[in-house]
């Protein structure tokens, strides 16, 4: 394929690593995952938002850095990378959680570090409804996930929303997963990966009838 590091992409539970996962599988790439449960701070920040926001972003602001510059000392180009996050991610919770103060400290920590990351050849975008983003929460159990309420969710949705409708920095294929299952059914995706092997530039969206409705 063209696309070399393709990144999947998604608010919390529309299924960013499954599909990574079966995508590095199907194209015999690397596969680089997101370390969310090694944050100490996570489960205290859906406890009390306001007051642990900062040291949760802070620590997957460097912690993402950090995996970033270890997959790109390597050779990127001579085998497929698969990832379950985009670098530029972490800014759409800090401009969330962040209060004005911390979010012009973050920024300056940010900005110095953003220089330095590779851009993704193809950046797919997994959107779903609220409800059902809930439902996969709750159905892969992570006990700090419990926490989340679903206005947070809500929220998170309407911040990736924003995001990637100004997105222009890679190709960008917006999927939208409510009514779709790629991990249980195979033609649902196998009609992913066809729509994503066609994916050659400029912004698409693949809004597919899927399994859930025949």
């Amino acid at each position: 394929m063209e696309n070399r590091y393709m990144v999947v992409e998604g608010p919390i539970g529309v299924g960013k690593t499954s599909l990574a996962t079966l995508l590095a599988q199907r194209f015999n790439g690397r596969l680089i995952l997101e370390a969310v449960e090694d944050n100490p701070f996570l489960g205290s920040f859906y406890e009390d938002r306001q007051k642990h926001a900062f040291q949760t972003q802070l620590f997957f602001l460097l912690s993402r850095f950090r995996q970033q510059q270890e997959l790109f000392q390597q050779d990127l180009f001579n085998s497929q990378t698969l990832s379950d996050y985009l670098f530029a991610k972490d800014r759409i919770f800090a401009c969330l959680n962040l209060d004005a103060n911390e979010l012009a400290l973050y920024d300056r920590i940010f900005e110095a570090l953003g220089t330095r990351i590779t851009k993704p050849d193809l950046v797919i975008y997994l959107q779903a409804r609220l409800d059902v983003l809930l439902a996969r929460i709750r159905r892969r159990g992570r006990e700090f996930e419990r926490k989340i309420a679903p206005s947070y969710l809500e929220e998170v949705i309407k911040a990736y929303n924003e995001h990637f409708f100004h997105y222009e920095e890679s190709p960008l294929l917006v999927i939208n997963t409510s009514d779709i299952d790629f991990v249980e059914n195979e033609e649902d995706l196998e009609n992913l990966i066809s729509v994503i092997r066609k994916m050659r530039k400029g912004t698409h969206h693949y809004i597919p009838v899927g399994s859930r409705r025949k």
